[in-house]
């Protein structure tokens, strides 16, 4: 849109950070919240204490302490800032719909890490196709694809995904079995 109305100046670069988004999602359907990025995202250290509170509208308001890079309109990496305590990744559980006992069936290993302590952290993922599409002032990045896909998910160019040899099968004891 701002090229379309001449609002962006060729070899301008505007980069910003998007904050603020929202910790969960509620589904209608399923009648439960589930986690906008992922459910080891923290949210904002201001919202910590409105989670539980019952409230449905304070649940659907928690912000997560995640960020997108966007540059020119276009995303170019994201990530957020983890949970690193036991009794917050265990609300943030509860908030999705897991029984302690679930929680604890599929990610107790983690639980029980966070027992012994964990920094503070967190990451971000940038697209280098995305970031060279627009330094070069493209709005695709079809030409910039490292290892580009036809529409059926092939490999042109190194002819992947091919065939696999029967002494790798045997090696990670693996068969193939047509369906």
């Amino acid at each position: 849109m701002g090229r379309q109305l001449g609002l962006m100046k060729p070899g301008d670069f505007k980069p910003l950070w998007v904050v603020d988004f929202p910790l969960l999602e509620w589904d209608e359907d399923t009648q439960r919240f589930y986690a906008m990025h992922h459910p080891f995202t923290s949210p904002k250290k201001d919202d910590v204490a409105r989670m539980l509170t019952g409230d449905h509208q304070t649940m659907k308001d928690l912000r997560a302490d995640a960020y997108d890079l966007v540059i020119n309109g276009s995303e170019i990496g994201g990530g957020s800032i983890r949970i690193h305590s036991r009794e917050l990744q265990e609300k943030n559980f509860k908030l999705l719909g897991f029984t302690p006992e679930e929680a604890e069936a599929q990610f107790g290993f983690l639980l029980g890490a966070f027992e012994y302590g964990a920094p503070p952290h967190g990451g971000i993922a940038f697209g280098f196709d995305r970031l060279c599409a627009v330094m070069n002032g493209q709005s695709s990045i079809r030409d910039f694809i490292a290892f580009p896909k036809n529409n059926t998910g092939r490999d042109m160019m190194i002819d992947a995904p091919s065939p696999i040899a029967p002494a790798q099968l045997d090696e990670l004891y693996l068969a193939l079995k047509k369906v």
